[in-house]
């Protein structure tokens, strides 16, 4: 996926795509930090609408084929600022699609039974299983987007790794890194244990300085411009 315009357009498509069983879920991982497994375990109470704050320390992962409840990855709990943007679509999901309590064992398959309240579910009012959702509705997205080729004669849709839900994550940087936030706390919303490794990894998604020097002049002149004509106005 290219970090672009069209990459833009990506995420929005699946957004506006994606059944509203699974409504958001995109928006959630866009807007917010999460990994696959933390946005399908966001809770309720994880959510600060009032307190502009998302509480990331809860997944869905699988062992030996069963899901279960775990902290996120490397333990990395964490606080992460909510735009109002992804409050309201969370509120608006939980209108049309009441959170569901769900109970999985906590890390381990013989672990203690933890329930949840999920703001996200699967079709059947559980949680959401990740192959599903990555079969279906992500690839046909990607395909009628673009990133993926359609087969023909109802052949399976081709792999898409590099395309995969964990790339909007890496939107999520290069949309901050575009407004300059700054790599230390970038890396603490990602939870990356590494300090080393957002600056390795996001760095090339940091918009070139030829195109800062265009945008900032350009705002300038925009704003020289604006004061002029309301001063003749």
């Amino acid at each position: 996926m290219k970090f672009t315009e069209g990459g833009a357009a990506l995420a929005k498509f699946t957004i506006a795509t994606t059944p509203r069983v699974f409504d958001r879920e995109s928006n959630q991982g866009k807007d917010g930090t999460s990994r696959q497994g933390e946005v399908f375990g966001v809770p309720v109470d994880a959510v600060g609408s009032l307190t502009g704050w998302l509480h990331d320390g809860l997944q869905i992962k699988v062992v030996t084929g069963r899901a279960l409840f775990g902290k996120p990855k490397n333990n990395k709990v964490r606080d992460v600022p909510l735009p109002d943007s992804v409050a309201q679509a969370l509120t608006q999901h939980m209108q049309h699609h009441p959170p569901v309590d769900v109970t999985l064992p906590w890390k381990r398959p013989d672990g203690p039974p933890v329930t949840k309240r999920l703001i996200f579910s699967g079709p059947k009012g559980n949680h959401v299983y990740r192959s599903n959702f990555d079969i279906s509705p992500w690839k046909p997205a990607l395909a009628t987007a673009g990133p993926i080729d359609k087969p023909e004669d109802g052949a399976p849709l081709p792999s898409a790794r590099e395309h995969g839900m964990h790339a909007l994550r890496h939107f999520y940087a290069f949309v901050l890194l575009d407004a300059g936030e700054n790599i230390k706390t970038l890396n603490s919303y990602l939870g990356h244990t590494d300090p080393g490794f957002t600056p390795r990894v996001c760095t090339h998604l940091m918009p070139s300085s030829e195109s800062r020097t265009r945008r900032a002049i350009d705002t300038l002149c925009k704003s020289a411009s604006e004061g002029n004509e309301a001063q003749a106005a």
